[in-house]
């Protein structure tokens, strides 16, 4: 069973794109959570203002997600280009 250079860079390659989304999906995970855990919490206290932190959350987890798609760009080059 002989492993040639090629097959060795592919499979490092792949594992390197697995690793890459599941560190790279963490942060964006914790982040949005947080964020919707704080406008719920902030709907709870003023009401009145639902809609303003409603629409600040979504803003916030959109900026938040961004690291997870850029994560998901390395991975895709790193499995269909390398």
């Amino acid at each position: 069973m002989d492993i040639s250079g090629a097959e060795f860079i592919k499979a490092a390659a792949l594992l390197g794109a697995g690793i890459c989304m599941g560190l790279g999906a963490i942060g964006p995970g914790i982040g949005e959570g947080f964020a919707a855990g704080k406008a719920c919490e902030g709907v709870a206290r003023e009401p009145e203002n639902a809609g303003l932190i409603t629409r600040t959350m979504l803003v916030g987890q959109a900026v938040s997600e961004s690291t997870g798609i850029y994560s998901l760009v390395i991975a895709l080059l790193m499995i269909f280009v390398v």
